[in-house]
C-alpha cells in the first residue's frame, strides 16, 4: 500500500513538472499549425466511430433503465429526459469521453514517446537541440484540449439523439417532450466545460510522463502503455470527483 501511494506521489510531481514545462514551452514558443492539425485528426477524427458507438449505445441503456425504474414509482415519464440530458451534459458526457480516449489515444501516446525512449530517438532530439518537450508534448496537449471539446460536445449530442429515438420508440415520449433543458441550467454547461478541459489536460501530460519513464525494449513500453492507461483512467475519476466537489462548494 506504501509502495502504490508513494508511486501515485511520483507520478503527480513527474506530471506536474512536465504540465510546467509544456505550458513555458507553449508561451515561449507556440507550435504551429502543421505540428498540432495531424494529432487533432488523430484525436478527433479516428475516434469518431468508436465515440458514437460507444456513446449512443450510453445514452439507449441510460434511458431505458432510468425509465423502466420511473415507472415502478411513478407512471409519469415527462421529466425523464430533462434529467438525462442534465446528467449527460454534467457528467457523462465529459467522463464517458475521456474515458474512451484515454484508451485509443492516451495509450498510442505512450507507446509513441516510449519507443522514441527505448530507440534512443529522444536523445537524437536532444543532439540536433530539438526539446523534446516543444516538439512532442506541446502539440499534443494542444490538440488534445482543442478535440476533447469537440469530442464531447459530439459524443453528448449522438447520446441524446439516441436516447430520444428509444424514448419515443419504447415509451412513446415525444421529442418535444424529452429534449427537455427544465432542469439544465449554466452551471451544468460550466462544470461539465471544466471537467472536459481538466481531462483534456490531464490525460496527454500523463501519457506523456508514462512514455518518457520508460526502459528497456519492447516489454518497456508495453509497461509504459498500460501504465499510462491505469494512471490516466485514476486521473479521469479523481478528477470528475474534485472538481463536482469544489463546483458544489464554491
Amino acid at each position: 500500500m506504501q509502495r502504490a501511494f508513494q508511486g501515485m506521489l511520483s507520478v503527480l510531481a513527474n506530471s506536474s513538472t512536465l504540465l510546467v514545462h509544456t505550458v513555458r514551452s507553449i508561451l515561449k514558443s507556440p507550435p504551429n499549425k502543421a505540428m498540432i492539425i495531424p494529432y487533432m485528426f488523430n484525436i478527433g477524427n479516428r475516434s469518431l466511430l468508436f465515440l458514437t458507438v460507444t456513446l449512443g449505445f450510453l445514452g439507449i441503456i441510460s434511458v431505458y433503465q432510468g425509465c423502466m425504474q420511473t415507472m415502478k414509482v411513478l407512471p409519469d415519464l415527462s421529466m425523464a429526459g430533462a434529467v438525462f440530458i442534465a446528467v449527460m451534459i454534467r457528467e457523462f458526457g465529459p467522463t464517458i469521453t475521456a474515458l474512451m480516449l484515454v484508451t485509443r489515444v492516451g495509450s498510442g501516446i505512450a507507446a509513441e514517446i516510449g519507443t522514441m525512449v527505448v530507440t534512443e530517438q529522444i536523445e537524437a532530439l536532444k543532439v540536433t537541440n530539438t526539446d523534446p518537450i516543444d516538439y512532442l508534448v506541446a502539440p499534443r496537449l494542444i490538440a488534445f484540449v482543442i478535440m476533447m471539446v469537440a469530442c464531447t460536445a459530439y459524443g453528448s449530442l449522438v447520446a441524446i439523439a439516441c436516447g430520444t429515438v428509444l424514448a419515443l420508440v419504447r415509451f412513446d415520449l415525444p421529442p418535444a417532450t424529452f429534449l427537455s433543458l427544465q432542469l439544465t441550467d449554466m452551471s451544468d454547461f460550466y462544470q461539465g466545460l471544466i471537467k472536459t478541459l481538466a481531462y483534456g489536460v490531464a490525460i496527454p501530460i500523463i501519457s506523456a510522463e508514462s512514455g518518457f519513464r520508460a526502459f528497456g525494449g519492447s516489454e518497456g513500453v508495453g509497461t509504459a502503455t498500460t501504465r499510462a492507461v491505469v494512471n490516466s483512467l485514476f486521473a479521469v475519476i479523481f478528477l470528475d470527483f474534485l472538481v463536482g466537489a469544489l463546483y458544489r462548494i464554491f
